[in-house]
């Protein structure tokens, strides 16, 4: 069993070998195989990736997160989270972004609407997932056949751009 020194010195050094952290600087502490991870990051998805990490190494038995978020520039509102999404599914080749709808609450992304593949499902995930202001993902993309006659990988916009704020978060009408 590592002493509670190494574990920390093991945990830090693969948090410094994750590119996903680069330039963020975090604190770990490590007790009994329990891990405790501080800092501040300035996109959400760095949390995850920062326990991920952790927990990849060896004699790691918990981990508990308590790393902050606080997005560069202050808080997002909905509204501008969900037009950033719909811009980086645009913009992502492999999603049909005329088939899914994006809404936002509370800086959490939700993607909704059905794809042709699991791969484009993921490229969907991928393309929204760090975007500055996003607390994080729901993706309820359904993986499903294209309608007859549809014309899939266009990658255009196929609704509205009108805005509704519901709430606390933000739709964006019609699909991406």
């Amino acid at each position: 069993m590592k002493t509670d020194a190494q574990l920390r010195s093991d945990v830090l050094e693969e948090l410094r070998r994750e590119p996903g952290l680069a330039g963020v600087r975090l604190e770990v502490a490590a007790r009994d195989g329990v891990v405790t991870l501080t800092g501040c990051v300035s996109v959400y998805a760095q949390v995850f990736t920062a326990e991920s990490a952790a927990k990849r190494v060896a004699g790691v038995r918990a981990v508990a997160n308590q790393i902050a978020f606080e997005p560069v520039g202050g808080p997002r509102s909905g509204t501008e989270i969900a037009a950033a999404a719909v811009d980086a599914l645009r913009a992502e080749a492999e999603v049909p972004s005329h088939r899914i709808q994006v809404t936002v609450r509370d800086g959490w992304i939700i993607l909704e609407g059905g794809v042709g593949s699991p791969a484009e499902k993921e490229a969907a995930d991928r393309a929204v997932r760090r975007l500055i202001g996003a607390r994080g993902v729901t993706n309820s993309i359904l993986v499903q056949a294209p309608a007859p006659g549809e014309v899939v990988g266009t990658g255009q916009w196929g609704g509205s751009s009108q805005e509704e704020e519901a709430g606390s978060g933000a739709a964006v009408g019609g699909q991406v």
